[in-house]
């Protein structure tokens, strides 16, 4: 049985400090971050190419501000990380990001995505922009379901990823029931869910992360995005059954 996880890896990327280990904010309870779901399109790749195409697509929370802010985001990150922990594995996560985009929206450009790009895993985060519209959870839902089924039919693996956790909207904003719609459609479709709301939640009430301070401080989103980065990517290993992947060298 896992223990509590912490990501044990050195990142060394765009000429940042390397990390003996990871810093004890990016610990996460197993119970919040594994599932029994399986994602065969990331094994087959990793196990027939030595190669593992991964797209990101998002809203603007899979982004961050700023003139290196792309190189900072989660996705850089789970590049980052990746790369570091897998041998002789080329790896390359792309994204497709745009601001205010609704669940129903984006499914309905999942076929033009996926033209010019074939990644072996699409990781979809999405819900922010529903709950601040209060689009109707059935809608939401249905949404879901297409665009799962949508991108599985095109040959890869999805994972879904939901908001953000904010102390500052969580009583303005009814992000409960769109987070619970995500985690049922995972389960029916038997596709990982990463659940970011809770994670973020968990830092916040282990004082791991003050998220009151999100808003001035952006060294803060950065290493929310870091740690995020790095959780994502044992996820993809753990579900992608890549541990023999996995550099022996990395701590």
């Amino acid at each position: 049985m896992r223990s509590l996880f912490t990501v044990l890896l050195a990142a060394t990327v765009l000429g940042s400090p390397a990390l003996a280990v990871d810093p004890p904010s990016c610990a996460v309870p197993d119970s919040l971050l594994f599932s029994d779901a399986d994602l065969s399109k990331v094994t087959a790749a990793v196990a027939k190419q030595r190669q593992l195409a991964i797209m990101v697509v998002g809203t603007g929370s899979s982004m961050l501000a700023g003139a290196d802010g792309v190189n900072l985001a989660y996705p850089a990150r789970l590049e980052a990380a990746l790369r570091q922990r897998l041998s002789n594995v080329a790896v390359k996560v792309s994204t497709k990001t745009k601001i205010g985009q609704t669940a129903d929206t984006m499914q309905r450009s999942m076929r033009d995505l996926l033209v010019d790009e074939k990644p072996n895993l699409v990781i979809w985060q999405t819900g922010t922009v529903d709950a601040i519209r209060r689009i109707e959870l059935e809608e939401f839902r249905s949404a879901l379901e297409a665009g799962v089924e949508g991108l599985q039919a095109r040959g890869a693996d999805v994972m879904l990823m939901n908001m953000q956790y904010s102390p500052r909207t969580e009583s303005m904003i009814p992000v409960g029931p769109y987070v619970d719609e995500m985690r049922a459609v995972a389960q029916q479709r038997d596709v990982p869910l990463f659940d970011r709301f809770a994670i973020m939640r968990y830092w916040s009430d282990e004082g791991a992360f003050d998220f009151y301070a999100a808003g001035r401080d952006n060294g803060l989103a950065q290493r929310v995005h870091d740690c995020l980065g790095r959780a994502i990517g044992t996820v993809v290993i753990e579900n992608g059954h890549l541990q023999s992947f996995v550099n022996k060298a990395s701590p």
